[in-house]
């Protein structure tokens, strides 16, 4: 990551193709005065994309036959969309005949052909997605607008472009079964970056914030500046001056609220005896117990620093990285030593071509980085203990809100991706590879009002729960605190109020929970949803605006996450809970709209909300409101106790528990039913149990208890 310091126009006789149903979800502007969500302009006829006509901002096309606008997208999904719709003006003279064409992977689709314009009116079209060839697909690029030979060809002009959403179901089915897990919980999941540049680190009041939080990963010492940075002095080449925070700041820190730590060292600049020392000094001389160590940030990428003759170069990359893993390693044996990957087996060559890479399953040669790495790494025998892995969905200009929403599962593919060039390329040496995300956040490019969003917010819970699905071991945000940001995109499409941004959790230093953007409270809800040692669960949803989530706490309780990415419609689940059966009473802890709302007021209650629920059962329904992430914690039910027949004899009789599954039940005995004494605490994977126990000499009573 580079650090920073870091419409309604003109209405006319309009033709609707079709009546639209209520939507479950806003409209996907395309064009409002300006392109918007990440669209561009790829036309290949003469455009301006800030004209006016007609008393309304549009785009105006001057095209020859077969010319066309192009609204292009990188690629979106079109499977909550049914429709797109535009105004169209044929200006003085009227008469051009244009197409509509939807475009997939940047190829053309189906053509829908309108009628010819009419002259000086705004006419509202609306065709299907379907019509166009692009209904339910992952790989939307946009549409042409093209002018075809039948008609004039005068300007032309268009505004209000937007894909609308399809109608939204009346229930989203959600199911958990309690015993199909599918991983352990990681501490290391809930990371963020701290920075050297952060003044405000070492105090209490941000050790209180993390720990508020439940952050127990810390990364230093800030992204792209690693590259720069010299532990020892506290300074970079770029700069003469000491940064704020020096590594014993962060380390009082880190060492305050017990967190495990990733330290980045300086490949750009530094060497790797300079590495070693570090880990000396870290864990020999000061014995910190700092595990893992990154050796450099991002050296794909030639936004970093890289003082080699042969910058950004994965085969000198990997040589060099060879030498830290050994002098790293020989100054502490224990500390683990990852290598920065990327995506992709042709991501990033970098126009390095004189050490090729051959694909072990396919036979095929290539030249990113990662495979180049990985098999010079092989070759030099240097085995990491981690490939480090950094994800931003969006950059500059290319914030959406309902599109960020809808893309957070790329781990699942970014996981599979880079453990399949692991084994192609490194083979089983590289099975015990851990795959580690040390960098996320919406975008790395200048932020704008979203990063201080709630969108950002809901993506951050999402993104680290779909990450708990996959092989990724690790989550570290970025990051604490960064800075205001003024350069970032601020516009009316964007959800929030802040009209400003800012990558950081924290707005500079202060107890106030105003001083917390959205993100850090999604963060804290994290810890009544998963803790280390918990267990992740297989959870579905038939709804994609609806993400599910579920973990079986090491208590034996159930906790689910179901955030509602709909920017309009209350959406109402509908959950089957298989092989647990919770108590009625169930907590409710939730973020949304209203604590947004309320920090804007500067409000207190722009916090965690917690409640109370009494409809818990196996199937219960629950309505979620739009933009919310939600977490319900249910107990178990009370387990039955009885005595098995046929069973006593000799002083003693068998009872049996009839509970849930994988909960530890405390069998108690009480001959006053006021005063109990715990006998003994069982757990079974049926959730029956049967216990011998000796008769009283008087009137005893018995009962199992889940104590949480």
């Amino acid at each position: 990551m580079l650090k920073a310091f870091h419409i309604i126009g003109l209405l006319g006789v309009g033709l609707c193709l079709l009546t639209l149903p209520v939507r479950a979800e806003g409209p996907l502007p395309l064009y409002t005065d300006h392109l918007v969500n990440g669209f561009q302009n790829w036309s290949w006829a003469a455009n301006n994309f800030s004209d006016t006509y007609g008393g309304s901002n549009c785009i105006s096309a001057s095209a020859a036959d077969w010319e066309a606008l192009w609204l292009e997208h990188s690629g979106f999904n079109t499977v909550y969309y049914t429709n797109l719709s535009f105004r169209i003006n044929g200006g003085a003279g009227g008469g051009q005949v244009v197409q509509v064409i939807g475009t997939l992977g940047g190829n053309s689709a189906t053509a829908y052909v309108l009628p010819a314009l009419a002259p000086n009116a705004w006419v509202e079209y609306t065709m299907t997605l379907s019509s166009l060839g692009v209904a339910e697909t992952t790989n939307c690029t946009g549409f042409w607008i093209q002018l075809t030979a039948s008609g004039t060809t005068n300007t032309f002009y268009i505004t209000d472009v937007n894909v609308t959403a399809g109608p939204a179901p009346s229930i989203v089915h959600i199911g958990v079964n309690a015993t199909n897990a599918i991983r352990t919980v990681d501490a290391r999941w809930f990371g963020v970056n701290t920075a050297d540049w952060d003044g405000d680190l070492d105090t209490a009041e941000t050790v209180s914030e993390l720990q508020e939080a439940g952050f127990q990963f810390l990364r230093f010492p800030g992204g792209s500046e690693s590259d720069d940075y010299h532990w020892a002095s506290n300074t970079t080449d770029s700069n003469t001056w000491m940064w704020a925070t020096s590594f014993d700041g962060f380390a009082h820190v880190a060492t305050n609220i017990g967190a495990k730590v990733v330290i980045t060292a300086n490949y750009g600049t530094g060497s790797p005896a300079e590495a070693a020392a570090w880990v000396k000094y870290s864990n020999v001389t000061n014995k910190y117990g700092f595990e893992y160590w990154e050796v450099g940030n991002e050296e794909y990428g030639s936004w970093e620093t890289d003082s080699n003759s042969n910058p950004h170069d994965p085969f000198t990359y990997a040589q060099r990285a060879q030498s830290y893993i050994q002098q790293m390693k020989a100054a502490d044996a224990g500390v683990k030593i990852g290598v920065v990957v990327i995506t992709g087996e042709d991501t990033d060559s970098n126009g390095y071509s004189s050490h090729p890479a051959t694909n072990s399953a396919t036979g095929q040669v290539h030249y990113g980085w990662t495979p180049v790495l990985l098999s010079t790494l092989k070759s030099l025998g240097a085995t990491p203990d981690f490939v480090i892995y950094h994800w931003y969905p969006e950059y500059t200009g290319q914030e959406s809100d309902p599109l960020l929403l809808q893309g957070t599962s790329n781990w699942i593919g970014a996981a599979a991706n880079i453990r399949g060039m692991i084994t192609d390329y490194f083979g089983s040496g590289g099975t015990n590879i851990e795959l580690l995300v040390t960098e996320n956040n919406s975008n790395s490019g200048a932020s704008g009002q979203q990063s201080v969003s709630l969108v950002n917010a809901l993506y951050y819970a999402d993104s680290v729960c779909q990450l708990m699905t996959t092989e990724f071991n690790s989550l570290v945000w970025w990051d604490l605190r960064n800075g205001v940001d003024t350069t970032g995109t601020i516009d009316p499409t964007l959800y929030g109020w802040r009209l400003y941004g800012d990558m950081g959790l924290l707005d500079g230093l202060g107890a106030s929970l105003t001083n917390r953007y959205p993100p850090y409270f999604t963060a804290k809800l994290m810890q009544y949803f998963a803790r280390p040692g918990d267990t992740v669960l297989n959870a579905s949803s038939d709804w994609g605006l609806v993400s599910a989530y579920a973990v079986r706490r090491t208590n034996g309780s159930l906790t689910l996450m179901v955030i509602n990415k709909d920017s309009t419609t209350s959406l109402t689940g509908k959950f089957a809970l298989t092989n647990f059966v919770p108590s009625a009473a169930a907590t409710l802890y939730s973020y949304g709209m209203p604590q947004d709302d309320a920090a804007k007021m500067g409000l207190a209650s722009c916090d965690v909300a917690q409640t109370n629920f009494s409809g818990a059962a196996d199937n219960f329904s629950f309505a979620f409101a739009p933009y919310s992430a939600t977490v319900f914690a249910l107990a178990p039910a009370a387990a039955a106790v009885t005595v098995l027949p046929g069973q006593t004899g000799g002083g003693e009789f068998v009872m049996q528990v009839s509970g849930q599954p994988e909960v530890p039940y405390v069998v108690q005995v009480s001959t006053n039913l006021a005063t109990w004494t715990s006998v003994s605490t069982n757990v079974s994977t049926s959730g029956l149990i049967n216990a011998t126990n000796t008769m009283a000499s008087t009137a005893a009573f018995w009962r199992a208890v889940w104590i949480p």
